[in-house]
């Protein structure tokens, strides 16, 4: 089963020519998880081909306007396209009444249900379960309340080993099997059991989304192991002062962060617009912890 993520937007607050504010998708199966929503994510979206209305779950980290400018806009694209199921938005206390008061003076009566949770930026706690995933927040230190999404997969069914079934099944019997359950006999007694025919699936796969934040050591034990982990890293350490004055993250910071928490891969992102040239970023993650790739705009990782 598909499970991968596609950055949309890599810069911060001050956007540059093809790079764009923060927004990225997580695709578990043929579910996408939009995670943040900069200005100009519509465009994104059409770029990348993810087709609006499958999303059904926003995950919004923060309320500065580089994370959730296009939001609005996106709700009003998803009404003009004749949506009716609902759609949920997590994030922060007041994005609720923002989006109340633009869709209040703009005289936008969405044909579906907006179904706002907000969550708690300050605990690190799971905020919403369906058969794919589970997501949990993850504290940020950021000037304003803030919170990062960690997402870790459902865990999958074991799978029929077709070489070692009895060719009798039926098909009810097979369905039985692939649900986890042994299959009995008229007088009640198992005849086949469920782990002789099935192997071990795969390890379940995880996510963490590290939005805008202060270096925090913390951090390590909350995403410690994930396949992937994406940080902020809005200055080179050499502007450390600047960084801890905005409330963001160094390069060296997000390396020293992915290698205390022994994670899989590390993704950086949130460039400054003061970087034209990004491999010095890159270099000086690198040099924390080698498997670091840039989360440039459209770039794919599959897990």
């Amino acid at each position: 089963m598909e499970f991968e993520l596609t950055i949309l937007g890599s810069a911060s607050a001050t956007p540059m020519l093809g790079r764009h504010h923060t927004a990225q998708v997580l695709a578990v199966g043929r579910e996408p998880y939009l995670i943040d929503c900069g200005e100009a994510t519509q465009e994104r979206l059409i770029e990348q081909r993810i087709r609006f209305g499958r999303i059904n779950c926003i995950f919004i980290s923060h309320l500065h306007g580089d994370h959730f400018f296009g939001l609005f806009g996106l709700l009003g694209t998803l009404h003009l396209q004749g949506r009716t199921e609902p759609l949920r938005i997590f994030g922060p206390a007041g994005l609720d009444e923002i989006l109340t008061t633009q869709l209040r003076c703009s005289g936008t009566p969405l044909n579906y249900d907006v179904d706002f949770v907000a969550v708690d930026t300050e605990r690190h706690q799971l905020i919403y379960s369906d058969q794919l995933v589970q997501v949990y927040t993850l504290p940020m230190r950021h000037r304003i309340p803030c919170c990062g999404y960690l997402f870790r997969e459902q865990p999958r069914r074991r799978r029929l080993l077709k070489e070692v079934l009895p060719d009798s099944l039926t098909p009810e019997q097979l369905q039985a099997l692939t649900r986890g359950e042994d299959l009995h006999d008229a007088a009640g007694h198992v005849w086949l059991r469920h782990h002789d025919v099935t192997t071990e699936p795969p390890a379940p796969r995880s996510y963490a989304y590290c939005s805008d934040t202060v270096y925090q050591e913390s951090l390590a034990e909350l995403v410690r192991g994930v396949d992937l982990l994406y940080h902020e890293c809005t200055f080179l350490h050499e502007m450390l002062d600047r960084a801890q004055q905005t409330g963001h993250s160094t390069a060296r910071q997000a390396g020293q962060l992915a290698r205390l928490a022994e994670v899989k891969q590390l993704l950086i992102g949130h460039f400054s617009s003061r970087y034209r040239d990004l491999q010095p970023l890159l270099s000086e993650a690198r040099r924390e912890f080698e498997p670091t790739q840039l989360a440039v705009e459209g770039l794919t990782v599959t897990l």
